[in-house]
């Protein structure tokens, strides 16, 4: 085996094209591993580099509207205003993105620079007010309030009350307000109902509180 060794280190050239062709796979040659393996070594570093060149090369090819989820359609504007009375410039609600029946439902505002009450609030510093923030959430419980399923009167039914409500952070133009709310108590015999909603914007908690709606009955 040394013998082996010595003769490869010398002249491999030579001595490989001197093997006979039934001999190439002997097992001296198989054990022999510094003919054996350096190449491989080699060549597994060049295919690493040439691995990333083409994720890099199928990132850039990905077209952009597909890079980006987009949020779902339960309701469009046009079924939310079938169902909430509000009407410009007090419409707050853009979309419903889910919806349980009698349950909850989340809805989202796309706040931009043309909505009607940054250029007073404020003018260096464009912020949406939270009492609207609120609003928007009441509003997004109406659309679980008046339906079929909890009963509630289009034509009679109040914002009630609010309670232990938090503003955590700024919503500026640009943001996209995400809002859940969820019916925990509902009071039939006295039009009573209790909510809890939270706004998000990304994965902060911007606003929270409890909400207490009144129902009537159609007249």
């Amino acid at each position: 085996m040394a013998a082996s060794s010595s003769v490869f280190t010398t002249s491999p050239s030579r001595n490989l094209a001197s093997i006979p062709l039934h001999q190439s796979l002997s097992p001296p040659f198989i054990r022999s591993s510094s003919v054996a393996f350096r190449p491989k070594r080699r060549s597994s570093s060049l295919v690493l580099c040439s691995s990333d060149e083409s994720k890099s090369t199928t990132e850039k090819e990905i077209p952009i509207e597909l890079r980006y989820e987009a949020f779902p359609t339960v309701m469009d504007i046009n079924k939310i205003q079938e169902i909430l009375p509000h009407r410009f410039p007090f419409l707050l609600v853009d979309r419903v993105i889910e919806y349980t029946a009698g349950v909850s439902a989340v809805a989202i505002k796309n706040v931009t620079i043309n909505d009607n009450f940054f250029p007073g609030h404020f003018p260096e510093r464009p912020i949406m007010p939270g009492v609207l923030m609120v609003e928007a959430m009441a509003q997004v419980g109406g659309i679980v309030m008046l339906q079929p399923e909890v009963g509630g009167s289009r034509s009679n039914f109040f914002f009630a009350g609010i309670d232990k409500v938090r503003f955590r952070k700024p919503v500026i133009a640009g943001d996209t307000l995400v809002m859940r709310m969820t019916l925990v108590k509902l009071q039939k015999r006295f039009g009573i109902a209790k909510m809890e909603g939270k706004a998000y914007v990304g994965n902060s908690v911007v606003c929270e509180g409890e909400f207490l709606m009144a129902m009537g009955k159609e007249e």
